[in-house]
């Protein structure tokens, strides 16, 4: 609790603790034998006025407000109205007193907004710690000490220095150091990753052990950490449309219930069907179990918690229409490079001829490589054990893009493509593995090939079957892949549709096919993370980014981002939808269900004040409790 939920409280116990006197000495008769008849109701009505006053001035003071600059019709009105009413009923000496209903009334009333405020603090608070990630400060060198200065004034190209404790302010390379990075405010992740020089990092990062010297590769509001802080603060103005229909509700409903509770105060008595004091009375309570509490509260803060539960999973939801959206999903359709595959080649085989062993193949084509920058040559040299020795290569030059050749401990060695080995009249074979094929000749002689693949994620079988599991009636992939790559990836992980060798506009044209096919009240969503994914994203039903290493267009296009790259959480993020939705409706039919029963039993006047203060106080407080839930996601 804050400061002022602090005082808010103690104001509201402070008026419970009088209330509560006031009651008992009302209950046992004390004023009546200190003030007699009538002068005990009097006396009770200066009395329960104080607790009304301490809880309730400043709902009288908001309601005023609104009266003088139009705004009636709220929550505030319909308090100030009942419960003056309810003390009103003292000019009415036949009935009993209704003091203590319209204390309470405004007492209650106090408790279920403290309640919100309370709840809505701690949703925000779940968005506010992955917003803490907000750098202060970058270091820079000057004269051989750091400074500290404003991360908005560090240009693109400078080198920072990052201490052990402290958060990566802008995104750029290591140039010197090694240390372990918490990215748990990013991404989830509760692993802290290993960098050393050359690695790529990205700023809310916490630097854990090492110092860092970064040369930035960003302006800071480019960065990632100011993406996500705009993403976030923008969130709240994207509103679903349960979220916009329960407004718009409210603003119809509430001089609605005005006009019908003063109709059921005035008409009955103008018309001989009973004392203006009976209905009166039923209209007051008409209009306190009338109050939208439950609805204007409950509902915008089940979306408001939804949106930060995502958020502790390192998923980003621009905004509560979004969320409502993917809750509908049943066609999810994915990129495959970058998204289900990790989008880097790896060597996955090395199949080695008769005289040769694997090892002499590998280092045969690591050495030929040695001097290429192509990224099939460095996954070689990657997948190479030992150390590639540059003194041990001559002549190596490229072969009309179809390979290498190079003279390596004195030997002509080829590595390439089946064009290379045609060319240098070779013989080969294929392999039955799909993926890249690299044939390595040494001295003429066949000395077997090395498979390159772009690998699946490990997670991504998981998630194919996780999303089937949640009801999802269609995985599709596209990519401008081969065909046979993209078939052997999609075999793999079970997916329902193929389509390959596509440019961007096709994946485009394949998305509005879908989107077509889509039934009626079903989403389709599309998940990518490169810059050519971009138009898919922005026409999908819901656009789904991999954010921690996914292009600045395709974030910006898309709806929801995954900050840590693992398409698993595409199932997460819909269970915390489908969950949020299920909260949202649970608490639209049980809020109007109990009011409806209400009303229609204060109408006949067989509800009380005090079943009144129920419907409106207690509805709202389950209400609340129930949207609460939307904030816990370990069980998601």
């Amino acid at each position: 609790m804050n400061k002022k939920q602090k005082r808010w409280r103690n104001r509201i116990l402070v008026a419970l603790a009088i209330f509560v006197a006031v009651y008992v000495v009302e209950e046992t008769g004390v004023l009546t034998r200190l003030f007699g008849t009538p002068g005990d109701v009097y006396a009770s009505f200066a009395l329960f006025l104080v607790p009304y006053l301490i809880a309730g001035h400043d709902v009288l003071t908001k309601a005023w407000r609104n009266i003088r600059r139009g705004e009636a019709f709220d929550e505030a009105f319909l308090m100030t109205v009942a419960t003056i009413g309810a003390f009103a009923m003292v000019f009415f000496p036949e009935t009993e007193p209704h003091m203590a209903e319209g204390a309470a009334v405004m007492l209650f009333y106090q408790v279920g907004e403290l309640f919100q405020s309370y709840a809505v603090g701690k949703s925000r608070k779940s968005i506010a710690d992955m917003m803490d990630i907000a750098p202060d400060y970058a270091n820079i060198e000057q004269d051989g000490q750091l400074v500290e200065v404003d991360p908005d004034e560090v240009a693109v190209g400078s080198v920072i220095v990052v201490k052990p404790g402290e958060r990566v302010p802008i995104d750029g390379v290591v140039v010197e150091g090694a240390s372990q990075l918490d990215a748990a405010a990013l991404t989830g992740e509760s692993m802290p990753r290993h960098v050393e020089a050359g690695a790529e990092i990205i700023s809310g990062c916490i630097n854990m052990t090492g110092t860092l010297r970064v040369r930035t590769t960003k302006p800071f509001g480019e960065s990632t950490v100011s993406r996500i802080l705009e993403l976030v603060e923008n969130a709240s103005e994207k509103k679903a449309r349960t979220e916009n229909f329960i407004t718009r509700f409210a603003r119809v409903y509430t001089p609605t219930v005005c006009v019908a509770a003063l109709a059921l105060a005035v008409v009955p008595p103008l018309l001989g069907m009973g004392a203006w004091s009976d209905w009166i009375l039923r209209g007051l309570t008409f209009l306190v179990v009338s109050c939208p509490c439950a609805l204007v509260i409950s509902v915008p803060l089940s979306f408001f918690g939804g949106i930060g539960g995502a958020s502790k999973l390192g998923i980003l939801v621009k905004g509560s229409n979004y969320l409502e959206q993917l809750a509908h999903v049943d066609t999810v359709v994915f990129d495959k490079t970058g998204t289900l595959t990790s989008g880097t080649f790896n060597v996955v085989a090395v199949h080695a001829e008769k005289g040769f062993t694997e090892d002499e193949v590998l280092a045969c084509a690591a050495h030929a490589e040695a001097f290429s920058d192509h990224p099939i040559a460095v996954s070689v040299r990657a997948a190479y054990p030992g150390k590639v020795d540059q003194a041990r290569v001559g002549n190596a030059q490229e072969e009309s893009g179809h390979g290498v050749s190079a003279t390596v401990d004195g030997h002509a060695v080829l590595v390439g493509n089946d064009k290379l080995m045609r060319e240098h009249g070779g013989t080969w074979h294929e392999c039955e593995l799909t993926g890249t094929v690299l044939h390595v000749m040494v001295d003429g002689a066949y000395a077997g090939h090395i498979v390159i693949a772009d690998v699946v994620k490990p997670d991504a079988a998981e998630t194919i079957r996780s999303l089937h599991a949640a009801g999802v009636k269609k995985c599709v992939m596209l990519t401008g892949d081969r065909q046979d790559v993209a078939e052997a990836v999609a075999s793999e992980l079970g997916l329902d549709e193929v389509h390959a060798q596509l440019l961007p506009e096709d994946k485009v044209n394949a998305v509005e096919k879908l989107l077509a096919q889509e039934r009626e009240g079903g989403k389709l969503a599309f998940v990518g993370d490169g810059i050519n994914d971009a138009p898919v994203l922005t026409r999908a039903d819901v656009g789904i980014a991999m954010g921690a290493m996914g292009s600045d267009a395709a974030i910006e296009a898309a709806d929801i981002v995954l900050m840590d790259d693992k398409p698993s959480n595409i199932a997460r993020a819909m269970d915390v939808a489908r969950k949020t939705m299920r909260i949202v409706w649970q608490n639209i039919v049980f809020a109007i269900g109990v009011k409806v029963l209400i009303l229609v039993l204060a109408a006949f006047g067989m509800a009380n004040m005090w079943l009144a203060v129920f419907g409106d106080v207690g509805v709202a407080v389950i209400a609340i409790l129930n949207a609460m839930r939307c904030m816990n996601v370990k069980n998601v």
